[in-house]
């Protein structure tokens, strides 16, 4: 999801009425940050460590590549688990699925619906890989493939899927829920970009089919963030938790799997250094949050939410992490930005030969991809395309069913001229370019406060010679204490064509001794009798090893997360909700 494609930072093309009331109700994280790529800001976020200290730093995880991005780390739903959190992924993992142990309940989630590779057709939930894999079914729960209705739009399954686990949750048990949405990633490369018919209608005033298309994925996981937040009111969970919403990196708004995203007026989009890459949009709600309905200038990274969720839920880690705790400054009062020198290294990669690393105000680049043909603005705002609604754009806002829950917890009233003065202090002053820098040939220093679109390169002013030489030597420390990117090592036995054209634990499981053609009319043998469609119980992991009779009259063995009580005093955390989409 593209830095300009939610409406509170003044985009008018289409409207996210549920996310803007999620950022004005809360705080809008105006420097968010996170790795240019999917894979690698994903384990950021669970690991709190740089991708260089995974080996997720190189490119994405594609699904036949042997590998654990997690594996030899803790991560945030372990730590949750054993603090007595029934921990449940909804939605994308993308982090290894070559083993079992590779996959969410062998990594500490209790519950996992939805698919493990990094995108999945919408409705068919077959996945083919740009590295000529063949086309394969991928759909679960847990361990088990599941077969949704062939008509259910993906984005409405995982949000039902999420309203039902906040439900039968409610009143007893803490809770983290990930809800990592695909939408509005692309899928697979022959049709990328997919939403049913009746929403795409609603956005007719874009001429552009895939721009209408992509708005009409956004939308779709806008209402999905209303219903959880309802789903949430309606378990009174509210008075106890911390909902974020983030995007996984910058859209692709051009090339391979691109959606038509949009990162304007920053530079760049997912996989470059710039800041179109890899600063997203993102807000964070909680009651447990002073100041609430502000900007919130300090620098976060995605690896900080372990160890600042951790602090919200009063859980202490014994780990060396990268990320930072930012629990207490997100809590206060405060909206001005510190005068600290926050390090984030965005990007090391040496088997493409770029970094991107960010000292205080200041971002060194050197290096970039695709030789430099996504490097500039990609895409602009069309200000003669705009959303009907964006007439009465408050009172929208106001109406939006996120609101309608939220409004009864702010501080001070949430009123049309808040809204339109928050959404007023978003804009980004691009200036005058002075000093152009390529990358390719040149080191970049920029001044990112001052000069967020890093049109003026500093690099080459004497006054800046010991600062680019500090962030040149701090940059070689990172390289030396980077471990092997996991990367290659698929065999043509991995390929789904040889597992009964399903994506597998092909580590384990044998391949067949015949070749199958897989493509969208090949049948997925265990979903043609198996069609999902009323409500089923979901069983722990451990509930289906102990009980196999409960789910005997089911068509697959479903599962629910085990908890146990935790401390819920007013200080803490005993129901935390994590919402993010993948972002691309």
């Amino acid at each position: 999801m593209g830095f300009d494609d939610v409406s509170f930072r003044g985009g008018r093309e289409f409207l996210t009425p549920n996310i803007d009331a999620l950022a004005y109700h809360g705080k809008i994280l105006n420097r968010h940050y996170t790795p240019p790529m999917c894979s690698p800001s994903r384990t950021a976020l669970l690991t709190g460590l740089y991708p260089i200290h995974t080996g997720a730093q190189h490119f994405l995880l594609f699904n036949e590549e042997p590998w654990s991005l997690l594996e030899g780390h803790q991560n945030m739903a372990k730590i949750l688990q054993q603090n007595g959190y029934s921990t449940n992924l909804i939605g994308k993992w993308h982090l290894g699925l070559g083993s079992r142990n590779f996959t969410p309940t062998y990594q500490g989630f209790d519950y996992h619906y939805g698919y493990w590779g990094g995108y999945a057709d919408y409705y068919s939930h077959s996945a083919r890989m740009e590295i000529n894999s063949s086309l394969g079914y991928d759909f679960r729960r847990n361990l088990d493939i599941v077969c949704p209705d062939p008509h259910a739009y993906a984005t409405d399954l995982f949000t039902k899927e999420a309203e039902g686990i906040i439900l039968e949750n409610a009143g007893s048990k803490p809770l983290f829920l990930f809800v990592s949405h695909m939408a509005p990633h692309a899928e697979n490369n022959d049709e990328p970009l997919k939403a049913p018919a009746e929403e795409i209608e609603k956005f007719s005033h874009i001429p552009d089919r895939k721009r209408r298309t992509y708005a009409a994925m956004v939308s779709k996981f806008d209402e999905s963030i209303g219903k959880i937040v309802k789903a949430l009111a309606n378990a009174n969970m509210l008075n106890n938790s911390i909902i974020l919403f983030y995007s996984d990196n910058g859209a692709p708004s051009m090339g391979s799997f691109n959606n038509t995203g949009s990162n304007w007026p920053l530079k760049g989009q997912k996989n470059t250094p710039w800041e179109g890459g890899v600063r997203v949009p993102a807000a964070i709600w909680s009651p447990l949050l002073r100041n609430r309905g502000s900007l919130y200038q300090q620098p976060l990274y995605v690896g900080d939410w372990l160890p600042t969720l951790a602090a919200a839920a009063k859980i202490d880690l014994n780990l060396t992490l990268d990320g930072l705790n930012m629990w207490y400054e997100l809590k206060s009062s405060t909206t001005q930005p510190h005068d600290g020198q926050r390090e984030i290294l965005h990007v090391l990669d040496e088997m493409t030969n770029f970094t991107s690393y960010m000292k205080g105000k200041y971002k060194y680049i050197i290096g970039t991809t695709f030789n430099g043909q996504y490097d500039g603005v990609l895409r602009h705002r069309n200000l003669k395309v705009i959303d009907p609604r964006d007439e009465s754009y408050a009172k929208v806002i106001l109406s939006s069913l996120t609101s309608q829950v939220l409004h009864s917890y702010d501080e001070a009233p949430l009123t049309p001229a808040k809204i339109q003065l928050l959404r007023s202090q978003l804009g980004i002053k691009c200036g005058s370019q002075a000093s152009s820098c390529g990358s390719l040939k040149e080191e970049c220093l920029f001044n990112i406060w001052l000069d967020p679109c890093e049109q003026n390169n500093l690099a080459h002013q004497p006054k800046f010679a010991k600062l680019l030489k500090q962030m040149r030597a701090r940059v070689e420390w990172l390289r030396k204490d980077a471990v092997k990117p996991k990367i290659g090592g698929s065999l043509a036995e991995y390929d789904p064509s040889r597992h009964n054209c399903m994506w597998t634990n092909y580590l384990e499981e044998p391949p067949t001794e015949y070749t199958l053609k897989c493509d969208y009319n090949s049948p997925t043998p265990l979903c043609q009798d198996n069609i999902e469609s009323q409500p089923v119980a979901r069983l722990t992991k451990e509930e289906e090893t102990v009980k196999p009779e409960a789910s005997s009259a089911r068509p697959q063995p479903l599962c629910k997360g085990a908890v146990s009580d935790s401390d819920s005093d007013s200080d803490s955390v005993n129901e935390t909700v994590l919402a993010a989409e993948s972002g691309d």
